[in-house]
């Protein structure tokens, strides 16, 4: 069962584990972690993906009730009316505030447009080495909000500046992902959709929809002395 953040009668929105497809996927033809069939059993309803999260990044995930409501928060997403942030664990100390403004290829080769907005929230610190080349290991907690919508577009920026998120494969730091394996059995991608806000549907209001990461996030954190952190 999936935890929904927010329903009303044009979309449900919920939180997306870690590990589950938003529909079939080519890539693991046979999982049955698929969230438009599980959901759909789930409301009793047929629902359509206004936008996408990889099967590795957890969080917030919308999905509309009817074609008409797809139509119009697909447009609302195209139309940049949509802002989500996110938060990953990445290796290294970030700046406060910065951009990333590079070109990203798509499948077939074609250079687009893209830019992510990020900030730091917490940096640590640990007396744990990861890397033979230092003595101590040093981790950064971000806030990054895609302005455009590519493809693994904050793994691939974090990755072009050397600040890998933690766990992402194939874009990010074999040896940070092995060493977070052997000293904590940690797998997963720290990569979280925290937060998004968007129109409502036949109203002037907004929706603003927030929700932390789970536990084996929220562990992680602690683990390396992030968990303090002013958000």
């Amino acid at each position: 069962m999936f935890t929904i953040l927010f329903e009303d009668e044009n979309i449900v929105i919920i939180d997306k584990p870690t590990g589950y497809f938003v529909h079939k996927s080519s890539y693991d033809a046979k999982s049955e972690w698929i969230v438009l069939q599980l959901l759909r059993d789930q409301i009793g309803q047929r629902v359509y993906p206004v936008h996408r999260l990889d099967r590795k990044t957890s969080g917030i995930l919308v999905m509309a009730k009817s074609t008409e409501a797809h139509r119009f928060y697909s447009q609302k997403f195209m139309n940049k009316d949509v802002e989500k942030k996110y938060i990953a664990i990445v290796r290294g100390h970030t700046p406060d505030t910065f951009e990333v403004d590079a070109p990203l290829n798509t499948e077939r080769g074609t250079s687009q447009e893209a830019l992510t907005l990020c900030k730091t929230i917490c940096r640590s610190e640990i007396q744990k080495v990861s890397s033979s080349r230092f003595a101590t290991s040093r981790y950064s907690l971000i806030e990054a909000q895609p302005v455009t919508g590519r493809q693994h577009q904050i793994r691939r920026h974090l990755s072009h500046l050397r600040y890998p998120i933690i766990g992402d494969r194939p874009y990010g730091c074999s040896k940070q992902n092995r060493f977070f394996l052997s000293e904590w059995n940690m797998t997963r991608m720290f990569l979280h959709a925290w937060q998004i806000t968007l129109p409502k549907e036949g109203s002037d209001e907004k929706i603003l929809v927030s929700h932390l990461p789970g536990d084996e996030f929220l562990t992680t954190l602690e683990n390396l002395s992030l968990h303090k952190c002013d958000w």
